[in-house]
């Protein structure tokens, strides 16, 4: 649980996991092709009662088009975690936060059983445990006991229909409060109790090049250099959807290790169910290598309490008469030995040339823009039990990396 978070609980929680239903490309009757669909699932949530954590460890869901089909009918349509992905549902109490699972090709068609499978705990006795809870004010893991359906699959009844052409999403709403089930000797049982709700989603959609997805590949939405959502592509296809995003013009901005920065900027998102492509997986985004160099230094945090904060530092980019991007942000390491409030960061960044586009129906031409290369300002911003660290000292200066590393880039932060 972030510490930094208010712990106060209402008595209704409800874990979100939004499952995305769509056809790409279209087709027609009389002998017209149908395109394969996409069947996506996210994870979203809101505070819970009486606990700090709700663990489950999720390793795949099931999609089928009809509702008495056992586990070994043939006909799923699954979407496979591997590794299975445990999940603190409390850590996505921002509704807005998604935790994305992955995706599958589902054919159009009518389809009436969802099955959330979840990896059962061991018989090991001793935390970690693949599914528990820790109570408020505590820290010791529980285990969470789960039905052997888990195995097969929570078992979820919703018809729905998928046409070629059309997108349709549904959100399974999980009462956590009804799920969760406090036993007379102390333990807890999950009995899920799950509500399947019509759900639509906006956002920018597109595709990196597959050869890219070894090194990191991570694809942000960002308004005045300031990361309003990231995600990072499916390790098969390099498709990305950046979800649920207020109306409004964007800066897409896709980063990986040892290869240069791509903006594409002033990307439109209208209101769901609107979805903007930026580009395909014909014509996916490319990034090419690109030579490395660091900023390294210390942030010193003035009248801290205790070593409890968390700092972050952030290396942005400006395009001329173009945006300002966040190219990386990462959290400084606080010194060990070192006064109360030291910390120390190393940010490793591409110093050629960056690529930039203006939004266009793609595919877009992104140029290099050599009169920006490996040149970055860096700024810090912390946040204690008690304080908000935003003002730094000195202000934030220009660091020329295109020569080499820079080091002893220090700066003071208070609140």
């Amino acid at each position: 649980m972030n510490k930094f978070e208010n712990h106060s609980k209402p008595l209704i929680w409800l874990v979100g996991l939004l499952v995305t239903v769509f056809v790409a490309g279209c087709g027609g009757d009389g002998g017209g092709s149908t395109q394969p669909g996409t069947l996506g699932v996210s994870m979203t949530d809101a505070p819970a009662c009486g606990f700090d954590e709700v663990n489950v460890t999720v390793s795949k869901l099931r999609v089928h088009q009809s509702d008495n089909a056992s586990e070994n009918t043939a006909g799923w349509a699954d979407i496979t975690l591997n590794p299975p992905k445990k999940i603190n549902l409390l850590d996505l109490k921002d509704a807005l936060v998604l935790e994305t699972l992955g995706e599958t090709s589902l054919a159009a068609g009518h389809y009436t059983q969802l099955r959330l499978v979840l990896v059962p705990n061991s018989n090991n006795h001793n935390p970690p445990f693949n599914n528990s809870v820790v109570l408020s004010a505590t820290h010791g893991e529980i285990a969470l006991d789960t039905p052997s359906a888990v195995q097969s699959g929570i078992k979820l009844i919703h018809q729905f229909d998928v046409a070629s052409g059309q997108r349709v999403d549904l959100l399974l709403d999980f009462d956590a409060c009804k799920s969760i089930v406090t036993r007379g000797n102390g333990t807890y049982a999950l009995k899920p109790v799950i509500k399947v709700i019509p759900f639509v989603l906006n956002g920018i959609e597109g595709f990196v090049n597959t050869s890219l997805l070894s090194s990191n590949v991570i694809v942000s939405a960002q308004v005045n250099g300031e990361i309003v959502r990231a995600t990072v592509p499916n390790t098969n296809t390099g498709k990305f959807f950046l979800a649920r995003l207020d109306p409004a013009n964007y800066d897409v901005v896709i980063t990986a290790d040892s290869h240069v920065t791509a903006v594409i900027a002033n990307v439109p998102v209208n209101p769901a169910p609107s979805i903007t492509i930026i580009s395909t997986s014909i014509a996916p985004i490319n990034l090419t290598g690109s030579t490395t160099h660091s900023i390294s230094g210390t942030v010193q945090l003035t009248t801290p309490a205790t070593d409890d904060a968390t700092v972050f530092v952030t290396a942005k980019q400006t395009f001329g008469s173009g945006p300002t991007v966040t190219v990386k942000s990462q959290p400084a390491a606080l010194i060990t030995g070192g006064s109360p409030g030291d910390y120390s960061y190393t940010l490793t960044l591409p110093a050629d040339p960056p690529l930039l586009g203006q939004y266009s129906t793609p595919p877009i031409a992104l140029t290099a823009q050599s009169l920006v290369a490996g040149k970055y300002t860096v700024e810090g911003s912390g946040q204690s039990l008690t304080d908000v660290y935003t003002n730094q000292s000195p202000s934030p200066l220009l660091v020329d990396i295109s020569g080499g590393d820079k080091a002893t880039q220090n700066f003071t932060l208070t609140p």
